[in-house]
């Protein structure tokens, strides 16, 4: 569920690697995409195949995948994705559907039970949202007396996995007495959600992007994907039934899996949000831009070294200072064309994982969470330097309300802060977070040179 590039590049590419290498070659990829038609109806004519492109040093050579071998418009079709998933052939649910694709509460954590679709899909309409066909199709294959399912989340959300399993136990919940008990029951007996730590730069595909492929294949793809060579997937050995033998495709099943998330949150995806904001506040159109210039490297390299390192705990065998130098040497492959304005998108949803805990456990810690204020500044300047007509961002238009009309780091800074769904009172109330942020919301408004200045005096 989610069949966008990331999914392709990664989990098909796993699941493939793993039939190859097992030679178990009875597994396929029933594909649905979420939010538009455009990658089913690109697949159809192609028989599921696609091509993945890899960019950069170490990259393979052009490679088709044939492990999807359905793909459904989750909009269009939202009956069909029931079936599949209440299939008796059907063992394992994947979800790549962005943060906001989980319709999480920003309140409570749980279930945004008063989401117009959400409603509408405990209503009994043919289910829109991820987690309603999820839930839906549970409760199909539950009255069928199918066998178990386990529902895998390749977010960035902490504890992914039981995240996904209390938001479908919560649609559950809010059904009428006589379904939801049963249905929950059948959902402790036969579904397991375990947690995973998913990794691949895959930017969005160009026209350029498919011209190069057309070169070098010889035939239009145009469901074709670009990603860098890495791949990593860390995953909890928690399976209800069968799967395929991804460990055999280099995936890691370990204990540790949220340990291994907070680090990718906390180092490699906030640095790409800090990154991509100073990039947006200072014209810089790629990541590559962005970390090509001294000044902002070195911010990410501090922030990582100075405020994330100090109150993370890192998995066995992976050594902070080698993976913060990798990250940045990955952020810097130009190959990608990874935008600051894709990357920048939905920041009301991602800061609060990424930025805003590194924040917290740093002031916990009694020091002053510099380098992550710098991020947040950004991300603040950016918002409020942009329309909220462009703003990409599911609170574009809730940000653009909190606002005041003169736009200067001592009017904006606490406006943002007090819109409660991002920044909590405690956070908010830091004098050392307010002065932070104020003190580089003001550098940031002197332009790039300033920008430079300050950070090379530290």
């Amino acid at each position: 569920m989610g069949l966008g590039a990331f999914a392709r590049a990664h989990t098909a590419v796993f699941t493939e690697e793993a039939m190859l290498a097992s030679g178990d070659s009875g597994w396929g990829i029933i594909g649905v995409t979420q939010r538009s038609e455009t990658v089913a109806r690109q697949l159809a004519p192609q028989d599921g195949l696609f091509c993945v492109a890899e960019r950069g040093n170490g990259a393979a050579p052009l490679r088709v995948v044939s492990s999807i071998v359905e793909a459904i418009s989750g909009r269009d079709q939202p009956d069909a994705v029931v079936d599949r998933i209440a299939a008796d052939s059907t063992r394992v649910v994947t979800l790549t559907i962005t943060e906001k694709g989980y319709r999480i509460d920003p309140h409570t954590g749980s279930l945004n039970l008063a989401d117009e679709q959400i409603q509408a899909d405990l209503a009994g309409n043919p289910p829109l949202t991820a987690i309603g066909q999820v839930t839906r199709g549970i409760q199909k294959r539950a009255l069928a007396g199918r066998g178990p399912l386990t529902v895998v989340s390749c977010d960035n959300l902490p504890g992914n996995g039981e995240l996904t399993g209390a938001l479908v136990r919560a649609f559950a919940t809010a059904l009428p007495e006589g379904e939801s008990g049963p249905l929950l029951a059948w959902i402790g007996d036969n579904v397991t959600f375990p947690s995973t730590m998913v990794d691949r730069m895959v930017p969005a595909t160009t026209a350029g992007d498919l011209d190069a492929v057309e070169r070098e294949l010889g035939l239009r793809d145009e469901a074709a994907v670009v990603a860098e060579p890495f791949m990593q997937w860390v995953i909890e050995d928690n399976f209800a039934g069968d799967r395929p033998a991804w460990e055999q495709a280099g995936a890691l099943f370990s204990s540790e899996v949220a340990a291994w998330e907070a680090a990718k949150l906390r180092l490699l995806n906030a640095s790409h949000s800090m990154l991509a904001y100073l990039g947006l506040v200072s014209g810089k159109a790629t990541i590559s831009d962005a970390v090509g210039e001294d000044i902002f490297r070195a911010a990410c390299q501090r922030m990582m070294a100075e405020d994330a390192l100090p109150t993370i705990r890192l998995p066995r065998g992976l050594d902070g200072e080698t993976y913060c130098a990798q990250v940045l040497e990955r952020f810097a492959n130009p190959a990608l064309g990874h935008t600051t304005a894709k990357v920048g998108s939905d920041g009301s949803q991602k800061i609060g994982l990424r930025l805003l805990t590194t924040a917290r456990a740093t002031l916990g810690s009694g020091r002053e969470p510099r380098w992550t204020a710098l991020a947040v500044a950004a991300w603040m300047h950016h918002v409020a330097a942009t329309p909220a007509t462009d703003l990409n961002d599911p609170l574009a238009d809730h940000l653009q309300a909190a606002l005041p009309k003169e736009r200067s780091a001592a009017s904006v800074v606490p406006a943002l802060l007090g819109v409660r769904s991002i920044f909590d009172e405690e956070l908010a109330a830091s004098a050392t977070f307010v002065d932070l942020l104020t003190h580089w919301y003001r550098i940031i408004d002197t332009g790039l040179d300033g920008l430079r200045k300050e950070i090379s005096h530290g």
